[in-house]
C-alpha cells in the first residue's frame, strides 16, 4: 500500500514537472527532487513544488502588470512631449532666448512604478530637453525680452541717483516674495556700498549699469570699455558678484557697445516695457500700462522713484493676475522651464 501511494505521488509529481519544465525555478526544483528518495521526501517535494508553483504564478502576474504599466507610461510619454524652442534673432526684438522642452523619462518612470508595486496609474518622471540653439550661439546681440513661451517676467530697477525710495520698494518686494534685478551705476555704487550689500542680502540680483551714465553710442571703444569695466570691478571687489549682465544707461547703445560687453562675457539687456517713471506719472497709470502690455518674457524697466515705488505692489499683482511668475532678469532669459503657477493670487 505504501509503495502504491508513493508511486501515485511520484506520477503526479512527474506530470506537473513536465508542465513547468521551462521555469528556471522548477529546473532547480527538479534537480533537488532527483536527489531525494523515500515517501517522506516525496511528500516534502510535493509541498516544495506547491510553493514554486505559487511563485511561478506570482511572477507571471507581476510580469503582466509591469508590461501593462510600461505601455501606459509610453502612451503618456507620446502625448505629453513638449519640444524645446531654439534661441533666435528677431528683426525687432533682437536676441530671443531659447526655452527647454519637456518629456517623460520612461526609464525613471518605470523604475518609480516598480518601487511603488506597479500602480494602475503610474506617476510620471519628467526631464527638460535643452534647445539645439542657445543664446551663446547667436553672438553679440542685445536682449529685450525672454522667450514668449516662458510664463515669467522680471522687474529691472536701474539705480543711478538717490536712495530715498529704495527702502519702500525693498519692503514691498520682500512682502510679495519677489526678487528683482538692480542695475547699479558705478558712481552711485561707489557712494552706496552698504545699501548695495543690503539689496543683495534680500536675495536680489545686482548688475552693471556702466559707471557715469553716459550715452554709450557716443563713446569711443576705449571709453565704452572703461565705463563698463570700472563698475564691473566694483561689483566683483566690493560685492563679490560674478556678473553676467549689462544695461546701457538710457538704453543708448550701438553695436560696438554690445561687442565690448560681449568681450567681457556680459549680455546687453534692454527692456520690453518702460514705466517712464522719471516723468513722474500717476502710479495708477503705470499699473494700467503693465497690466495691458505684460506678456510672457517681459522685462519691465523702472527706477527708485516716487511713482514706481507707489505702483510696485499693483504692478506685481497685475502681473500675477495674468498667470505669470516673477523672477530676476537672469531667470527670465534662462532656458530653464517655469513650474506652473498654481493660482493667480499666489
Amino acid at each position: 500500500m505504501k509503495r502504491k501511494r508513493w508511486l501515485a505521488a511520484s506520477l503526479c509529481f512527474g506530470a506537473l514537472l513536465l508542465v513547468l519544465q521551462f521555469s528556471p525555478a522548477v529546473d532547480r526544483f527538479v534537480q533537488h527532487a532527483r536527489e531525494k528518495n523515500g515517501n517522506e521526501r516525496a511528500a516534502d517535494d510535493v509541498r516544495t513544488f506547491s510553493s514554486l508553483l505559487s511563485l511561478r504564478v506570482w511572477n507571471d502576474v507581476g510580469k503582466d502588470r509591469r508590461a501593462r504599466v510600461f505601455e501606459r507610461i509610453k502612451a503618456e510619454a507620446a502625448k505629453r512631449n513638449i519640444p524645446p524652442v531654439d534661441a533666435k534673432i528677431d528683426r525687432v526684438w533682437k536676441a530671443i532666448p531659447g526655452y527647454n522642452g519637456l518629456e517623460v523619462d520612461v526609464e525613471k518612470s518605470l523604475e518609480l512604478a516598480e518601487r511603488q508595486s506597479f500602480p494602475e496609474t503610474p506617476q510620471l518622471v519628467f526631464r527638460e530637453v535643452p534647445p539645439q540653439v542657445d543664446l551663446d550661439q547667436l553672438g553679440p546681440n542685445p536682449i529685450y525680452k525672454g522667450n514668449p513661451a516662458k510664463p515669467m517676467a522680471a522687474l529691472m530697477i536701474n539705480v543711478a541717483w538717490g536712495d530715498e525710495f529704495l527702502p519702500r520698494m525693498l519692503d514691498i518686494l520682500r512682502k510679495e516674495q519677489v526678487h528683482a534685478t538692480f542695475f547699479f551705476d558705478g558712481t552711485w555704487l561707489k557712494k552706496n556700498i552698504p545699501t548695495a550689500r543690503a539689496i543683495m542680502g534680500e536675495g536680489h540680483e545686482v548688475s552693471n549699469h556702466a559707471y557715469s551714465h553716459r550715452d554709450m553710442s557716443k563713446l569711443s571703444r576705449t571709453q565704452a570699455a572703461a565705463e563698463i569695466s570700472k563698475t564691473e570691478a566694483m561689483l566683483k571687489q566690493e560685492l563679490g558678484v560674478q556678473n553676467r549682465l549689462f544695461a546701457p544707461p538710457s538704453g543708448d547703445y550701438n553695436q560696438m557697445t554690445v561687442d565690448v560687453a560681449h568681450e567681457m562675457k556680459l549680455r546687453t539687456i534692454l527692456w520690453t516695457i518702460d514705466t517712464v517713471d522719471w516723468k513722474k506719472p500717476e502710479p495708477s497709470s503705470i499699473v494700467h500700462k503693465v497690466a495691458t502690455r505684460i506678456e510672457p518674457g517681459s522685462l519691465i524697466l523702472m527706477h527708485p522713484t516716487s511713482s514706481s515705488s507707489a505702483a510696485l505692489q499693483g504692478m506685481i499683482r497685475a502681473i500675477r493676475a495674468k498667470g505669470l511668475s516673477l523672477g530676476t532678469v537672469s531667470e527670465v532669459i534662462s532656458p530653464a522651464r517655469v513650474p506652473k503657477v498654481e493660482s493667480a493670487g499666489q
